[in-house]
């Protein structure tokens, strides 16, 4: 009931903040927070920001992904590989399908990058390094026991996919309002896979029982 209720919290707040994106009511808070984020622009950082932003990119993403449901597989987690593989073809799916229907053009990008050709809304890193990330670490925290191990691997994950979202505001590509969409459609998307696959797995637990 928890998981449902964020859920829903989480749907009802990316509808309100993307009806105040298309309605032009974000454009102050994205010009000043993209404004603040800049002041700290060094050719160092930069560089660093383009580095952590290529771990959210499609390329590596999918390379990963082949990675750790090989890796899953491997170790014979079925349920987990299949879960993944789920949630990250979705999550691009997703991705696609919000940029499409929102078609919100892109900032001018800084220091001279170019622009990607895809939309803006919402921000594909922010979205699919949450999905992957989020997903990975609740998939490997399930299968330890002690709570250290849990809780530094949930923190690493977390401050992986803000640094993500973080960058591509460094990096201009992105508004603000764009990151903060992508990390909550990943939300929305991570419960429902999670919530699906409850149910489905109360089923089969019916089925046996019946049987």
């Amino acid at each position: 009931m928890l998981g449902l209720g964020a859920a829903i919290g989480a749907l009802v707040f990316f509808a309100w903040l993307t009806d105040e994106v298309l309605e032009g009511e974000t454009r102050h808070f994205d010009d000043v927070t993209r404004a603040a984020v800049h002041q700290f622009a060094s050719p160092a950082l930069t560089s660093l920001m383009r580095g952590i932003s290529f771990l959210g990119s499609t390329l590596f993403l999918t390379l990963a992904t082949i990675v750790v449901v090989l890796w899953f597989l491997y170790r014979k987690w079925r349920r987990e590989a299949k879960l993944f593989a789920i949630t990250m073809i979705g999550a691009s799916l997703l991705n696609t399908t919000l940029k499409v229907a929102f078609k919100r053009p892109r900032p001018v990008p800084f220091f001279n990058l170019l622009a990607p050709e895809s939309y803006s809304f919402p921000s594909g890193h922010s979205l699919a390094s949450c999905c992957f990330f989020g997903a990975l670490a609740a998939l490997l925290t399930a299968r330890l026991q002690g709570s250290r191990l849990r809780a530094a691997i949930w923190v690493v994950a977390t401050l992986l996919f803000l640094l993500i979202g973080f960058s591509r505001i460094y990096l201009g590509v992105h508004y603000t309002t764009d990151v903060i969409a992508g990390f909550v459609a990943a939300l929305i998307w991570i419960m429902v896979v999670r919530f699906v696959e409850m149910q489905l797995a109360r089923r089969r637990k019916n089925v046996r029982a019946s049987g």
